[in-house]
């Protein structure tokens, strides 16, 4: 006899659409329907004008963790190669892991120009970009771990506090869109 399958149904929060207190709301109710998790966007730009909102993802994570009790949180996806850097994903990875008690998890991904391009830095490639963030992975979990690390070969970073008692889940998007 075969196992059941098991399906867990997710909700998109599209921060490009929609304003931060709308998100919070629209998580509480996909809690109340019975979804079992959430994924929000990091964007610092919406995909068009129309659309209109951006909001910080992680000060809108921060309101949804107390606006819900069960459900599981994550972005969708966040790059932590140029906009924001790796050493603040770790940092504000472990503090949402903290207030979601186990129901956060960490979707990192090599991010487009339309969000990345703020920074006024060249914008590498896709393959470039996929081994960006590789290290940018391994240098999160190390932070996540305690250890001190270098980065790029060029500075030393040490560990984050808060040091999470479980570390986040971390999911990858490698992409070739530029």
């Amino acid at each position: 006899m075969e196992s059941p399958v098991t399906i867990e149904l997710g909700y998109q929060l599209s921060s490009e659409e929609h304003p931060a207190p709308d998100l919070v709301g629209y998580a509480r109710r996909a809690e109340e329907a019975g979804f079992s998790y959430a994924v929000i966007s990091d964007h610092f730009h919406p995909w068009t004008h129309r659309q209109g909102q951006a909001p910080f993802v992680w000060a809108v994570l921060g309101a949804i963790a107390q606006a819900t009790g069960r459900l599981r949180l994550g972005t969708a996806v966040t790059a932590p190669i140029r906009r924001t850097p790796l050493h603040l994903v770790a940092q504000a990875a472990a503090t949402k892991a903290t207030l979601l008690s186990g129901r956060f998890f960490l979707g990192v991904g090599t991010g487009e120009n339309l969000n990345e391009h703020i920074t006024g830095e060249w914008w590498p490639p896709s393959e470039v970009r996929r081994e960006m963030l590789e290290e940018a992975i391994a240098v999160i979990r190390n932070l996540w771990a305690g250890g001190t690390v270098e980065h790029f070969g060029r500075q030393k970073l040490g560990f984050v506090y808060p040091l999470a008692r479980r570390r986040p889940p971390r999911h990858a998007a490698f992409s070739n869109c530029s």
